[in-house]
Formats: C-alpha cells, sequence, structure tokens
C-alpha cells in the first residue's frame, strides 16, 4: 500500500510523491514558509558555505587514484554527507528551484535521481555503522597496479534486511538500495560525486537568482 501522511499545514491526508515531501499542495507549503518564515530561512542564511564544502570534498576525490583504501573511505564519508544535506536542505526549502534544476535537460533527469537516491542509502547505512570501506573497491582494471588504483567504484551490495523497520520505513529504503545498485554499484566514485555536486550548485545558483528566501515564496 501507498504511505500516506498528513499535511503539516491542512492536516488533509496524502499520498507523497517525494521522499521529504510534508504538504499535499504548492498552496500549503508556499502558505506554512509564510507563517514560519524565521525557521524556514534559516537554511538559506548556510547555503552557500555549504555548497562550497560540498563541492570541495567533491573536488578532493578527483585526485583519489593513488590514495589507499582507508583515505578514499574517509573522503567518501565526508562527500556523502555533504551531498546528502545539501539535497534534502534544497528539495525541503527550495523544491521550486530543484525542480527547476531537473527540469534541465544537461541534467539527465533519471540518472540524477538515481545517483541521489543511491547516496542516501550509503548515507543512511554510514548511520547504522556500516564503514564506508565497504562501499568502494577498485576499478575492474586497477587492481594488480604496484602504484595503487588509478580509479574507484561503488561495491555492489546484497539486499538489506530490513525488518525492523515499519512497513512504509521498508519501501523508502528498498527503494534507495534499488538506485543504488542500478546506478552506483559497478560505476566510478568519482563520477557519481561530479554529478550530483554540479546538479545540486546549480540547483542552488538558481536559489540565489531568486533574490528571495524560502518564506517569501
Amino acid at each position: 500500500m501507498a504511505e500516506i501522511r498528513e499535511c503539516a499545514q491542512c492536516g488533509t491526508p496524502f499520498v507523497p510523491r517525494r521522499e521529504h515531501a510534508r504538504f499535499c499542495s504548492a498552496h500549503c507549503r508556499m502558505a506554512w514558509n509564510r507563517e514560519h518564515a524565521g525557521l524556514a530561512a534559516a537554511p538559506a542564511v548556510a547555503i552557500d558555505w555549504s555548497v562550497t564544502a560540498m563541492a570541495e570534498s567533491a573536488g578532493r576525490l578527483a585526485a583519489a587514484g593513488g590514495w589507499d583504501r582507508s583515505r578514499l573511505a574517509a573522503a567518501v564519508g565526508e562527500a556523502v554527507w555533504w551531498v546528502t544535506l545539501v539535497d534534502a536542505t534544497l528539495v525541503r526549502y527550495h523544491p521550486r528551484e530543484y525542480e527547476k534544476a531537473l527540469a534541465d535537460k544537461a541534467t539527465r533527469r533519471r540518472k540524477t535521481e538515481e545517483a541521489l537516491e543511491g547516496l542516501r542509502y550509503v548515507r543512511n547505512q554510514l548511520g547504522r555503522g556500516v564503514g564506508p570501506a565497504e562501499f568502494i573497491r577498485p576499478g575492474a582494471d586497477d587492481g594488480g597496479s604496484d602504484a595503487g588504483p588509478v580509479s574507484w567504484t561503488w561495491h555492489p551490495l546484497p539486499e538489506p534486511v530490513l525488518t525492523a523497520l515499519a512497513p512504509a520505513a521498508r519501501e523508502w529504503e528498498m527503494s534507495r538500495y534499488r538506485a543504488y545498485q542500478a546506478r552506483l554499484a559497478g560505476r566510478d566514485i568519482v563520477a557519481t560525486f561530479a554529478r550530483c555536486a554540479e546538479f545540486l550548485t546549480q540547483a542552488a545558483s538558481f536559489v540565489s537568482a531568486s533574490g528571495t528566501g524560502p518564506g517569501d515564496k
């Protein structure tokens, strides 16, 4: 059965189309933002430095070819945290600009959405104590080099055991897992972060260009 949520503004039950959806309509979202302008504006104040930190953490991975697994794992964990933080902030407080960036033909919407969903799966697994090294492996052609691998890829993972989660939470997490397997597993780690960072930077630029905080929409 589809998950049913209660609109945070009017209380009407609705079926969420996005993982972070809180409102049944754009009208309710804008009404809530007007009433809670101080609360909603807070993330916008920090969005520029958050995007900068995200881009820097993703950019550092471009030099990961000569790194050992432990160093790379630490950098991947940091990059996952920044990307998913910026993504969640934009989805929740700036959905109009987020959707505008997704609609750009250069974004390749489906691939970008699946990559971000896959990173949310990694984030959740890290939050449950799984080490970031579990998600990485040398590229297929690089395992035998004495100088170390020149590329790193995401490790395919077995289906998670989610019996402890409620049905709705289980459905969301399985969706994230499937996205990880489809869009990340076996693919270049640096390319994943480059795609996601580029998209989120573009979405954030639309926020800056609008000249309004989330409470003004």
